[in-house]
């Protein structure tokens, strides 16, 4: 597959990797920073330009990854949709709701496919626990708690994501679009939200450092999620419970430690769960799982896990909880369609 790369940061240079290890071909990249563009290029042996709209609309290019800051993620993923190709967008799609949408409606118009980056699917541990739960291993669902969050690093306010315009939201946005996503995957469309938002450390105001948020589905089921920029020890927990037993996700490898899956099953007669538990202590995969599940859904012309719907229903979520912050009030979800 002929592949352009918008955007060549961290993240665009890891999806440029992984895209070229997995035998793809990376015709053309794109950064407004000709030197980072240059760094890339010279990478993957690829032609390096400033101006993205020379891989949005390069004839010989079928797929484009989008890995820009928030604000220009929806230009350049909308002009390569109307342009015939192919979108993996990096998370979060868009700064809201409304962006979101116009980029599902791009990629229905067009015919294409637009995957959002929620890697954090194809997280083995992450991935297990779902089919468990999907399988009824641990009775019907009732509730999910969840904690993600990092401490930063000198200097991190004074960087794009410190910028409202630029990144159009704070850590709720940042790392918990990944939370939000995870818990609509393992309980459904959640009809109602509330949260609270503070910014106690880092000078990003108003955006926030810490995000809280309740969501409900219309079944009843909740799930409460904390996302933070002010863990000084990097944290992701994951808890799904059942009426049978829960599902525990510790880790994501690296700084947040092995990747641990623990099952535990409720004793009939009570007493401590019975327990079961899988570790993951290799390198982080998650990365080549979702670029191979990404171009087989555009050879298989099917929609791919993570899709622009999913993104979108990520920011319908994330602006309720912005707007429960600010009125503290609860917020009801239309769920409509993009």
């Amino acid at each position: 597959m002929d592949i352009g790369i918008v955007g060549c940061g961290l993240i665009g240079n890891r999806r440029a990797k992984v895209a070229q290890e997995a035998g793809d071909n990376i015709i053309a990249v794109a950064d407004i920073d000709p030197a980072r563009a240059r760094s890339t290029g010279e990478m993957v042996q690829a032609a390096w330009v400033e101006d993205w709209q020379v891989v949005t609309r390069h004839p010989e290019i079928e797929t484009v990854v989008v890995a820009t800051v928030n604000k220009t993620l929806l230009p350049v993923t909308i002009d390569a949709l109307n342009n015939g190709k192919h979108v993996l967008c990096e998370k979060p799609l868009g700064r809201n709701a409304q962006e979101a949408g116009e980029m599902v409606q791009a990629a229905s118009a067009a015919q294409r496919v637009l995957k959002v980056g929620f890697n954090h699917r194809h997280h083995p541990a992450i991935y297990q626990a779902h089919e468990l739960a999907q399988a009824g291993k641990i009775g019907p669902l009732m509730s999910i708690r969840a904690v993600y969050g990092h401490g930063g690093r000198p200097g991190y306010d004074q960087e794009w994501r410190g910028n409202p315009d630029l990144a159009g939201g704070g850590e709720l946005l940042d790392q918990g679009v990944h939370v939000v996503d995870l818990c609509r995957w393992f309980l459904g469309d959640f009809s109602q939200v509330s949260g609270m938002l503070g910014t106690w450390f880092w000078k990003v105001a108003p955006l926030e450092d810490n995000g809280f948020a309740l969501l409900r589905t219309a079944k009843g089921q909740i799930a409460s999620l904390h996302t933070s920029w002010t863990q000084w020890k990097n944290l992701f927990r994951f808890e799904v419970f059942g009426l049978n037993g829960f599902l525990t996700v510790d880790g994501l490898g690296g700084s947040y430690g092995t990747e641990l899956l623990t099952m535990g099953l409720r004793r009939p007669e009570s007493g401590p769960p019975l327990l079961e538990s899988w570790e993951y202590p290799g390198p982080d995969i998650s990365w080549v799982a979702e670029w191979r599940e990404f171009t087989g859904a555009i050879r298989e012309n099917r929609p791919p896990l993570g899709e622009g719907y999913d993104g979108y229903q990520a920011a319908l979520i994330i602006d309720g909880i912005y707007e429960s912050s600010k009125t503290g009030r609860t917020v009801e979800l239309s769920g409509k369609p993009a």
